[in-house]
């Protein structure tokens, strides 16, 4: 399939510095306030890049849960393959793809796991469906069927009926510490904006980068 003939203009909007929040954690929420707004499907989903102890990187899809001056916090298996990934190199990348609005964000920074009180808290506020699911998955290991899957979450749904969902002990929060958020509104003819905010101390370097 030839796409090299496939264009389009970035029209929505320009970006410049004093557009911008001094902090990038500020300036993210109101992206993502707007992304919203805006009804971006999915504006909380990321892709998550992770690296293993070879060297090899890894994406996937998952979904932003908080974000604050700390950090960014999503919640998944710790012995899933992006687990083990951190275990042995806790650095880290997220990037944000709207597209329907013409942004893109990305963030760097080393992620740590989050109190297991935090995790609980989020685990019990899911549905209950959900909270079985995490349960009784040993996600990115090797399952022999769908059926495996369903015989599980059907025993653990009875076993714990008119009680709580045990918690996963393999189950919690990450926190992506940033080091570097780079905010991405497209141009026309291709001179897209970009700045970059790096951490220095406790404050934020604001740079413009080329397109």
């Amino acid at each position: 399939m030839n796409l090299q003939d496939i264009r389009r203009e970035y029209l929505m909007g320009g970006l410049r510095r004093a557009d911008l929040a001094d902090d990038p954690h500020e300036q993210f929420a109101t992206w993502m306030k707007q992304a919203f707004e805006m009804e971006v499907v999915d504006p909380s989903a990321m892709t998550l890049a992770t690296v293993d102890g070879a060297g090899k990187p890894s994406q996937r899809i998952v979904l932003l849960k908080d974000c604050d001056g700390e950090g960014f916090v999503f919640f998944t298996n710790y012995a899933s393959h992006k687990g083990c990934d951190l275990d042995v190199n806790p650095n880290a990348s997220l990037h944000f793809p709207w597209h329907a609005i013409e942004r893109q964000v990305q963030i760097r920074g080393e992620v740590e796991k989050i109190s297991e009180d935090e995790s609980r808290l989020y685990f019990y506020s899911r549905p209950r469906g959900s909270q079985l699911a995490a349960a009784i998955s040993s996600q990115s290991s090797v399952v022999e069927s769908r059926a495996v899957l369903e015989e599980a979450f059907d025993a653990l749904d009875k076993k714990s009926e008119g009680k709580e969902v045990p918690f996963p002990a393999s189950w919690g929060g990450y926190r992506l510490r940033a080091s570097q958020i780079e905010f991405w509104q497209g141009g026309a003819n291709r001179l897209h904006n970009r700045f970059r905010y790096t951490r220095e101390g406790d404050k934020w370097l604001i740079e413009r980068l080329s397109p």
